[in-house]
Formats: C-alpha cells, structure tokens, sequence
C-alpha cells in the first residue's frame, strides 16, 4: 500500500509539473507577442537602411528601353536588378516603387471597339403557325420549301460548322463612333482626373478623333492638354471645319510623326499648314508610333518645360499693383 502510494505521488507530482511548464511557457509566449505587438518594425528596419532619396526619371536611375522595347541600364546593359542592396528589402521595394513613378498616369483608348456582335435572333413572326390544316395547298407546299430549305441549311452547317452564323452588330451606347468614344472619355475620366499636364497620343484616325475632340471641348482641352503627338494621323482640318483658333493651337502645341523612308525627326514638307510633319523612321503605318517613341516623350518633356517656364516667368497680380495702376490714373 505504501508503494502504490508513492507511485500515485510520484505520478501526481509529474503531472503537476507538466502542467506549471505548459503554464508557464503559454505565458512567455503572450509576453512575447506583446511584446512584438509593441514594436514598430517598420521604424526597426529603417535604423540600418539608407535615406529613401531615389531619381525622378529613368535617366537619373540610368536606365533606358532599348530597340526591343527592354529596360536595361545604360552602361551595362543589364536588366534591372530589384536586391540592389542585400538584406534591405524594404529600401529596395520603395526603389522599385519609385522606378515605377515616370509621373505620367496612363490611359488607353479603345475608339475600335463600337459595338457589340451578337447571334441574330430569328423573327418569331416568320414561324409558321402550328395548325395549317385550313390553308390553301399552294400555301402549304411554299411553306414546305421553306422548312426543306431550313433543314438543308441546318445539314449544311452541321456538314459544315466552320459556316458563320448570322449576326447582327448592336451599337455601344454613347460610343457608337472613334469620335464618341473619344469625346465620352474626355467627359467621364480625363477632364476629371487630377493631372494638371496632359499629353496625347493620336494615332492613324485618333488624330481626326482628337481634332472632333478639340471642336468639341476647345476651352477645356486648350487648358489641361501640354502637347499632342500624332503618329501617321489623317486627320484634316479643312474637312472636319477647325477654327483659325484652333489651326493656330495645333501649329504651336502639335507635331504629327509619319510614315515616311527619310530618317527619324527629318522634317518633311507638309501636305496642309496645320502642325508639323516629321518623319518616324519607318514607311510602315502601323510603326510609325514604335519607332518615334523616344522622339515623342522628348517632345513632351521640352513642352512640359516651356509650360513651366512661361508659367513662372508670367507676372503675378496682386493688390499692390492695382493700387499703384490706380494711383497712375
């Protein structure tokens, strides 16, 4: 009896035990997670890191496209490199999130696109009536032609099934053209968008879009748009009825790429006096935009920065000079 109970103590003690450490351990780890909970890790991490002070361009990270459309950097060639510091994660994902702000929010247009192609529903009225029993036996053996032409017809495309189906195109609402699509972007996303410079990109018939665009919307795309380039654009000026106004704006604010065999930039004569015509390097249509990319962002960088200029060279009026121009009088 007194073995079994030092056995029976022996095992309660044990037990005891076990349950004070699960105890005791339960509790360091809550101390722990409170204590994690506590600590800012964000701040931890930037004690060891560098300022996060990063270029504003491509140029300044030394970086480029090249003719096949890949960023590489600009003496090595290389692709670029997202573990530019070791163990600094966080400072190389904000490099990478900086690299990805050229400041320029993209929008692309879709004026192709104005309809919707659907399967043609059959016209229920051309159904014949399920008791014909009272018509005429020459109305009978028309309407027989007609199911026999109907059942060689589903023959065939089974036969067939490459066969198209009738369809018919149902018009997009308020974009049924490339020119009410483009004045239906406009109104719902660009002119309410926070972007104080805007730049276009015409190609082909966007170019006639933009110039129905500026018709349209004179006042307001005068005062938000910096530059437009057109790549190849057969926009006209004289048949879409643009204003003298608006014929000088596109002189000054305008420069239209086209397909041309001289080399890039070289200026070639115009066919109407109403922008600039330079050539984009290539006699392919559907090139004209690829091959004067960097000629273009160039040409809106220089614009950007003669907007800037006469802004701040353009003097400020302010009550004081009122008061002295009164004064004069």
């Amino acid at each position: 009896m007194p073995i079994r109970a030092s056995i029976f103590l022996f095992c309660l003690v044990r037990i005891t035990m076990a349950q004070l450490l699960a105890q005791e351990e339960k509790e360091k780890t809550t101390a722990l997670k409170d204590l994690l909970s506590r600590i800012d890790l964000d701040e931890l991490m930037k004690k060891d890191e560098p300022p996060l002070n990063f270029p504003e361009t491509l140029d300044g990270f030394e970086l480029a496209f090249n003719e096949h459309g890949q960023l590489r950097h600009i003496h090595t060639g290389e692709p670029f490199v997202f573990n530019y510091k070791e163990d600094l994660h966080r400072w190389n994902q904000k490099r990478y999130e900086a690299l990805g702000e050229e400041g320029y929010g993209v929008i692309v247009l879709n004026p192709n696109e104005n309809s919707l192609e659907v399967e043609k529903v059959p016209d229920s009225a051309k159904k014949p009536s399920p008791d014909a029993s009272d018509e005429p036996a020459e109305k009978r053996e028309r309407k027989e032609e007609r199911e026999n032409k109907k059942k060689k017809d589903f023959y065939e495309k089974y036969r067939n099934p490459q066969k198209e189906r009738e369809m018919e195109h149902i018009p997009i609402r308020e974009n049924s053209t490339p020119e009410e699509h483009t004045l239906y972007v406009w109104d719902h996303f660009i002119s309410k968008s926070l972007a104080k410079n805007i730049f276009i990109v015409a190609h082909s018939y966007g170019g006639l879009s933009f110039v129905n665009l500026m018709i349209q919307r004179e006042a307001e795309v005068k005062n938000r748009i910096r530059a437009v380039a057109m790549t190849d654009s057969v926009h006209n000026v004289w048949h879409q009825e643009a204003n003298k106004s608006i014929r000088d704006w596109l002189r000054e604010h305008c420069c239209n790429w086209v397909s041309s065999p001289e080399p890039l930039d070289t200026l070639v004569d115009p066919m109407l006096n109403d922008c600039p015509r330079v050539s984009a390097g290539t006699e392919k249509h559907e090139l004209t935009s690829w091959k004067s990319f960097h000629s273009i962002f160039k040409f809106f960088r220089d614009a950007l920065k003669n907007h800037e200029d006469e802004s701040s060279s353009s003097p400020v009026t302010t009550r004081s000079s009122h008061r002295i121009k009164n004064e004069d009088l």
